[in-house]
């Protein structure tokens, strides 16, 4: 039946169907396989999965970030970063990094962040003597963190798959991406050495920096605003979408007045493509998780796997070394709504925490986003430098390399996940 299920999945996406197509296939092949097709039911999966409450947060977060492009934000928070670090040795770097892990806090989106902070980072750093190799390197693995710090539209579709909270979710994704970034400023470090950096600026005086921040202030209490009223409880992570959205639209018209009204069709309409592209993804994936569960492929993996419950580090390596490969070939989101329903029996069987479970796995699955080849966040890049894939990952792959060891450590030591969740969520 696994057998079954791979062939039907992958054969079409081969010859170029969509992913959502792909998924539909797959679900009728092991249905006709088992006796078990009928027209109705398929329908029925397709919306019914869509039809979560929780999924209305993703038309919100894009909407976001789609103002948050236009409105002005992210050249603020870049301004921002440059006056606390823009003075080091390769500051540009480390202004990346940064800028990266506070727009992460805005738009939940690794490709809304590279095309954002990209646009406005990697001509700059061009500018200031760095390779277009290393500039856009640094800025797709920066960008990766949008995936993992909350809001993050990865944790909303596990969180839906796997009927986990996605709160405890958005909470436990801080610490992983803060550390993501933090080892980045350390190879960074090392980097800026062999290449030879210089600083960006001069150190701003105290009265210009304050000057800066505060011009800043809107762009960068947002992200305070999500997690603060998702740890105390004012909104749930859907309203929170809204909440984002409805900010950035007022800082982007009303505030700094980059957004006009003639603009909003445009917005609106790119967040309904964005939306759809999901949404259809999600149904796609509904009706092969039905049948992945009407045909027992679930149960069929656990006994496979029943002589590892012994093991439960052994079953997450074996795990990451999987979304590692689904992820050169597939994006994030298909690959959470699949390998989902086959996984979290085994999950539970090994007594690992789903939670902690879907936090890896995304992290994991956003990493993919900038291996080739269906990177996604890798094209966006080289788009943005004008350079190719394979130039693109030699300037990456020192923060490549970073995120594959920390991928591993968090699957070998859960505490460094579970500790801060527990002591955040209380």
């Amino acid at each position: 039946m696994l057998v079954t299920f791979l062939a039907a999945l992958f054969l079409p996406l081969m010859i170029g169907f969509p992913v959502s197509f792909a998924l539909i296939f797959s679900g009728c092949c092991m249905m006709f396989t088992q006796g078990l097709f009928d027209p109705q039911i398929v329908a029925q999966q397709m919306i019914g999965g869509t039809n979560t409450f929780s999924l209305i947060a993703v038309p919100f977060f894009v909407l976001a970030g789609e103002a948050m492009n236009k409105g002005g934000i992210s050249i603020r928070i870049v301004n921002a970063a440059s006056a606390l670090v823009g003075h080091i040795r390769g500051g540009l770097g480390y202004v990346a990094i940064l800028s990266s892990i506070i727009f992460a806090g805005l738009s939940g989106s690794a490709i809304a962040d590279t095309a954002a902070l990209g646009g406005v980072l990697i001509p700059m750093m061009i500018a200031d003597g760095y390779s277009k190799e290393r500039s856009t390197g640094l800025v797709v693995c920066s960008a990766i963190i949008a995936n993992i710090i909350p809001p993050s539209i990865g944790f909303i579709l596990y969180g839906v798959a796997s009927g986990t909270s996605i709160t405890r979710l958005f909470m436990g994704g801080l610490i992983p991406g803060v550390i993501i970034g933090l080892s980045l400023m350390v190879v960074w470090f090392f980097v800026v050495r062999k290449d030879n950096l210089k600083p960006h600026s001069e150190k701003k005086t105290l009265k210009e920096m304050a000057k800066v921040m505060w011009d800043s202030i809107l762009a960068l209490i947002l992200p305070i605003i999500i997690v603060v009223g998702l740890r105390m409880g004012f909104f749930t992570p859907t309203e929170a979408g809204s909440v984002a959205a409805a900010y950035a639209l007022f800082v982007g018209i009303f505030v700094y007045k980059k957004i006009k009204f003639t603009d909003l069709f445009e917005i609106f309409c790119s967040t309904v493509r964005t939306t759809a592209s999901v949404m259809m993804i999600v149904a796609g994936a509904t009706v092969a998780a039905w049948a992945i569960t009407a045909c027992n492929l679930s149960r069929d993996i656990v006994s496979t796997f029943s002589g590892l419950n012994q093991h439960p580090v052994v079953f997450m390596l074996i795990c990451q070394l999987i979304f590692l490969l689904f992820g050169m070939v597939m994006d994030l989101g298909p690959i959470v709504m699949i390998m989902v329903p086959v996984l979290m029996p085994l999950v539970k069987e090994f007594g690992i925490d789903p939670t902690y479970f879907g936090i890896v796995m995304i992290i994991n699955l956003t990493f993919g986003l900038v291996t080739p080849p269906v990177g996604t966040v890798l094209y966006v890049g080289s788009g943005i430098s004008k350079i190719g894939i394979a130039d693109t990952v030699r300037g990456a792959w020192p923060f490549m390399l970073a995120e594959i060891v920390l991928i591993f450590l968090f699957s070998v030591f859960p505490q460094i996940i579970l500790v801060p969740l527990n002591l955040i969520i209380g």
